[in-house]
């Protein structure tokens, strides 16, 4: 079943109104958020244990495997994953490691025809398949067929691979998503960051538009509104739509012509840890990564369905200077919050009814850890 968002024509009408009226969707309620979850190691170890290996999440696009042998190698929960795609053009996830002395196989993004280590020469087909060994008598008895790369569930839906590692998985909300990506979308870019905070402080920063004119004077709100979204729920997943200023010229066209395309940024929070947002010329894919209690790595896959034309080409690099801004402004605003956890200023942070994708997105992690 999928995501039940509401249309086009469904979200302009509400943003309309909104501009009218000078408000915004709000919450059910205003939720509080201990300053020890940002804080505490035992918290931390229960989210990589109990969230992120036991869901099914978001890895990478689709477009990141396009030919036979691509593959995306980085961490995941801690772990060491590779996804590649297969000779039978099948998507597939292996933890990272050779089965010998269990060194890394690949690191980043390539394109091989088998995977062999770098340190004895063991050799593993796409399938995971243990091929070859090196001097293979020396290990008498040794079963090939046990001896391939450990799979982890792996699944491809509507442009995105999304694996789990231990698979007691909970209930997962992959069937849910709505089609983010369709036919023509390119991997144009893969960028890697460390940001030092916490991986909740950063997700709540794509969460709400409260801070759009506080915080992006000078970048997002030049064309964009302050305080002003229409926030949807799916699952544990939320959709936050901020408006650009020109939806404006749509007060005069008929209501079922009306499209969102060009006229506002959509933001999947794909729960726990994926932020997927739509721009006019192209669509960022960004994995919050949590390294450790106070550190996050961003993984960011750049696509565009334009990417074949050079014009399109020059609209993506424009598009991604003008996001490169505003993300580094939400960056510094995420590490400040970080070092503010140290004046103990604060035993719980106070999320308004503005910002009720943040306290979904809290609700549902916490009734995560709770259910494992």
């Amino acid at each position: 079943m999928k995501a039940q968002l509401a249309d086009g024509a469904s979200v302009v009408d509400r943003i309309l109104q909104h501009i009218d009226a000078k408000s915004t969707d709000l919450s059910a309620g205003v939720w509080h958020e201990p300053v020890a979850h940002y804080l505490s190691p035992d918290r931390f170890a229960a989210e990589i244990a109990q969230v992120f290996r036991r869901t099914l999440t978001p890895f990478c696009p689709s477009a990141a495997l396009a030919e036979t042998g691509a593959y995306v190698a980085r961490d995941a929960a801690l772990t060491p994953v590779v996804a590649i795609r297969s000779a039978d053009g099948v998507a597939r996830a292996f933890r990272n490691a050779c089965r010998h002395r269990g060194v890394q196989l690949v690191d980043g993004i390539g394109c091989k025809k088998a995977l062999t280590c770098r340190y004895h020469g063991w050799t593993y087909g796409l399938d995971g398949r243990l091929r070859g060994i090196p001097d293979e008598h020396g290990f008498p008895g040794l079963d090939k067929t046990t001896h391939g790369l450990v799979p982890v569930r792996c699944i491809e839906r509507d442009g995105l691979v999304l694996v789990s590692q231990d698979d007691p998985a909970a209930t997962s909300d992959a069937s849910d998503m709505p089609k983010l990506f369709g036919e023509g979308w390119k991997l144009y870019s893969t960028a890697s960051q460390e940001v030092e905070a916490n991986w909740k402080v950063v997700a709540e920063g794509f969460l709400e538009g409260y801070h759009i004119r506080s915080t992006h004077q000078d970048t997002f709100y030049p064309l964009q509104y302050d305080n002003l979204n229409v926030v949807e729920s799916f699952g544990r997943n939320s959709r936050i739509s901020f408006p650009y200023r020109r939806i404006e010229k749509l007060r005069n066209v008929p209501a079922s012509e009306r499209r969102t395309d060009g006229m506002l940024t959509h933001v999947y929070h794909l729960f726990p840890n994926v932020m997927l947002s739509t721009f006019p010329t192209n669509r960022l894919m960004t994995v919050l990564e949590p390294l450790a209690v106070d550190r996050t790595r961003l993984v960011t896959y750049t696509l565009s369905n334009r990417i074949a034309a050079e014009d399109g080409r020059v609209a993506v690099a424009q598009g991604r200077d003008f996001v490169t801004a505003g993300a580094a402004e939400d960056r510094e605003m995420a590490c400040a919050a970080q070092r503010g956890l140290a004046t103990r200023a604060n035993d719980h942070f106070t999320f308004g009814l503005f910002e009720g994708a943040i306290r979904h997105f809290h609700q549902n992690l916490a009734a995560t850890i709770d259910a494992a």
